[in-house]
C-alpha cells in the first residue's frame, strides 16, 4: 500500500463498464448525464468526470458551482448542469466558467437574465419542476397553494426571458427504485402534461430529462432526450427493488487499510473508550488506522465487520477518530502490515455498502460519499 496506511482504491474500468451498461439500457438516441456532485460520490470528482466523458457521457452534473469550476479550472470541457441553488449574482462565474445553473423562480431567472444581458452573452439554463419530490422546483397545477398552479405560467416567463437560453426542462423522481412504480408513474405524467401545456403555447426544449438511476433500469418510457445516472455510475444498485436482472453494475470503490499494531490480551481485557467491550476470552486485538474522521462512522462500534486474511472479523470497542479496533484471534497467522478490507473483497468474501448501510440504517449513498477527502483515492484503470 505503499506510504498509505489507508486508502479508497477507485477502479475506473469499473465506472467504463457501468456507463457503457447503462448505455445499452437507454440506447444511442438518448443522451446522458453522469452526476459527479458530492466528489462523484466519494469516488473523486475530477478522475471521475474525465473517465465518464471518455466513455461518451455528454453532461456532467454537479450540486454546486464550487464544484463545476474545479472540473474546469482541470481542463474538463464536456458540458456541466448544475442541480442546486445557484443566486442570480453568481452569473459572471457562471459564464466565465461555462457552467448551465437550474432556475426554479421567474424572479430568479429574470435577475440572472439581466445579469447575463449586462455582460453581452445569454446564459444557459435547465428549469427544475418539483412534480413530487418536494425539493426544488416549480410546482404544477393541483400542488401550488393558488390553486391554478404556477409552473406553466412561470416556465412560460423563464422561456421568454432574452438573456437565457433554456436549454433542458427536468424533474425527480422520488421513488423510482421501489418496486411499485405508481408514485414515478404519477410524477413522469404530470411532468408530460406540463411539457405538453407549454409546447400548446409554442414553448419547447431541446433537453426534457426525467430519469435518474431507478428509471433508467426500470423505466425506459422515461429515458426522454437525456437521463441521469448517478448511483449507478459507482456500481451500486439504487435499492434492492430494482431489476437487477437488466443491469451488472460492478462496485467502484474498495476501501483498504492495513493492521498498525497486535496485542495478545487476556480475557476481560476493556477495549477503547470507556470500556464498552470487554473481550470474553483470551484474544488478538487489531488496530486499524481508520476512524470516523475518515468516514467509518462511530455507529459502527462493536457492530461493524472488516476483512482479514480473507475472513470476515468484528469491530470491538468504541471506533475512534483515526483508530477502530478488531478481534483477529481467529485468523491464522496474522500480522502487522497485513491487508484490512474495509469495503470490498478479499478471498472469497466481500463486504458491501449496502451491508455497512444496512448496519448504519442508511443508505449505501451515504456510505461511499462520506468517505472523507483525507483518505486518498488511489485510481486503477
Amino acid at each position: 500500500m505503499g506510504t498509505h496506511d489507508i486508502r479508497a482504491e477507485i477502479d475506473l474500468s469499473a465506472v467504463d463498464h457501468n456507463l457503457k451498461g447503462l448505455r445499452r439500457l437507454t440506447g444511442p438516441s438518448v443522451r446522458m448525464l453522469a452526476a459527479v456532485k458530492a466528489n462523484a460520490y466519494g469516488h473523486g470528482l475530477v478522475e471521475v468526470a474525465r473517465q465518464a466523458a471518455a466513455s461518451g457521457v455528454h453532461m456532467l452534473g454537479v450540486a454546486r458551482a464550487e464544484e463545476g469550476i474545479e472540473l474546469r479550472a482541470s481542463g474538463i470541457g464536456a458540458p456541466v448542469l448544475i442541480f442546486g441553488y445557484t443566486p442570480p449574482d453568481a452569473v459572471p462565474e457562471l459564464l466565465r466558467w461555462d457552467l448551465i445553473p437550474t432556475v426554479f423562480s421567474a424572479a430568479a431567472a429574470e435577475a440572472m437574465s439581466v445579469a447575463a444581458l449586462a455582460a453581452g452573452r445569454r446564459l444557459a439554463v435547465h428549469v427544475k419542476v418539483d412534480t413530487g419530490m418536494g425539493r426544488i422546483g416549480l410546482l404544477p397545477a393541483g400542488r401550488h397553494p393558488d390553486g391554478e398552479g404556477a409552473a406553466v405560467p412561470e416556465i412560460e416567463r423563464i422561456a421568454r426571458l432574452k438573456g437565457l437560453s433554456p436549454e433542458g426542462i427536468y424533474t425527480h423522481f422520488a421513488a423510482s427504485d421501489s418496486r411499485d412504480k405508481t408514485s414515478a408513474g404519477r410524477q413522469f405524467e404530470t411532468f408530460m402534461a406540463i411539457l405538453s401545456a407549454l409546447a400548446g403555447k409554442g414553448i419547447t426544449f431541446p433537453l426534457r430529462h426525467a430519469a435518474n438511476s431507478g428509471a433508467v433500469i426500470d423505466m425506459p418510457q422515461t429515458h426522454l432526450d437525456m437521463v441521469r445516472a448517478g448511483i449507478a455510475v459507482y456500481g451500486l444498485y439504487p435499492s434492492d427493488e430494482v431489476d437487477r436482472g437488466r443491469i451488472d453494475l460492478v462496485p467502484a470503490m474498495t476501501l483498504k487499510a492495513r493492521i498498525a499494531q497486535l496485542k495478545s490480551v487476556p480475557a476481560g481485557f476493556p477495549v477503547s473508550y470507556a470500556g464498552t467491550y470487554v473481550t470474553p476470552r483470551p484474544t488478538i486485538i487489531a488496530t486499524v488506522p481508520v476512524g470516523y474522521a475518515d468516514g467509518y462512522r462511530r455507529a459502527l462500534s462493536s457492530r461493524g465487520v472488516m476483512l482479514v486474511g480473507g475472513l470476515r472479523v468484528p469491530v470491538v470497542g468504541r471506533v475512534c477518530m483515526d483508530l477502530t479496533m478488531l478481534d483477529v484471534g481467529g485468523v491464522p497467522g496474522v500480522a502487522p502490515g497485513d491487508e484490512v478490507v474495509i469495503l470490498g473483497a478479499q478471498g472469497g468474501e466481500r463486504i458491501t455498502a449496502e451491508e455497512i448501510a444496512g448496519r448504519l440504517g442508511t443508505i449505501h449513498y451515504e456510505v461511499v460519499s462520506t468517505v472523507m477527502a483525507r483518505v486518498p483515492r488511489i485510481f486503477r484503470s
